[in-house]
């Protein structure tokens, strides 16, 4: 595959860069990327995966906008208020690019459909806010073969990480969190607080790691780090890594699962 050239001068500064280059910008422009919750992190992820030409994008979310997301959750606007998020986020990328795919899927990923949303994708970006939906992804992901990329914010707390536990040497999600979690209930930006710049940073760091699992063999860029949890302090300010081990009894990619 080759790029037009309109997407070669749309594209430019990432072909340039010799980490990326042709090979890398055509790898972007194939991959297929589900990002499951438009809200706060899926904002700056949408934007900055679709100004990086991510050839197609399906959207899910199952919420309506409401006037206090717009303090972080950056595509909306005033006259988006009660819209479906999905909905609304898919015509921002139409307006933004046309030679883009998108679709929205307004609904809630749940553990007994969530192989059908998730079916078909290069990578799932997960930014949601409940643990139930990230356990269900993550699991999903692991069964049919998918790198996860989650990405989570708490008042001034990030938190990203690629995995696949569908390799046999690599953990998933729910290696890290256990299955305490498996649950609805969870704390809410509502009850808690967040920064919205706190959730700008975490989803900007968040689509660059994506994009390095997308990268993955096409470019220098491509190391997607699996495994690696980067811990982000927005009060300090700081950041540090830590290596989240396989767990053999997790049901979720464990040798018993």
């Amino acid at each position: 595959m080759t790029l037009s050239s309109d997407r070669l001068t749309r594209f430019a500064r990432h072909i340039v860069l010799p980490e990326i280059g042709g090979a890398g910008q055509v790898a972007l422009s194939q991959a297929h990327v589900i990002l499951v919750g438009c809200g706060g992190i899926g904002s700056p992820v949408l934007q900055y995966l679709a100004a990086a030409g991510i050839g197609r994008l399906t959207l899910v979310d199952d919420d309506v906008v409401d006037v206090s997301n717009l303090q972080r959750q950056t595509i909306y606007t005033p006259s988006d208020i009660g819209k479906p998020k999905a909905e609304t986020a898919a015509e921002w990328v139409r307006r933004f690019d046309l030679g883009l795919k998108v679709d929205a899927v307004v609904a809630r990923v749940r553990g007994d459909d969530a192989g059908q949303v998730l079916s078909g994708a290069s990578l799932v970006l997960d930014g949601c806010d409940n643990f139930a939906t990230r356990l269900a992804v993550s699991d999903s992901c692991v069964n049919l073969g998918i790198p996860l990329t989650s990405a989570a914010v708490g008042r001034f707390q990030g938190q990203i990480g690629n995995f696949a536990g569908h390799l046999a040497d690599q953990p998933c999600y729910r290696c890290f969190v256990g299955d305490a979690f498996d649950a609805e209930d969870c704390d809410t930006c509502a009850a808690d607080g967040v920064l919205g710049a706190m959730v700008g940073m975490v989803g900007t760091f968040a689509a660059m790691h994506a994009i390095r699992v997308l990268l993955e063999g096409h470019a220098a860029f491509g190391d997607p780090q699996f495994g690696t949890l980067h811990l982000i302090d927005g009060l300090a300010p700081s950041m540090r890594a830590l290596r989240i081990t396989k767990d053999p009894a997790c049901k979720g990619c464990g040798v018993s699962s």
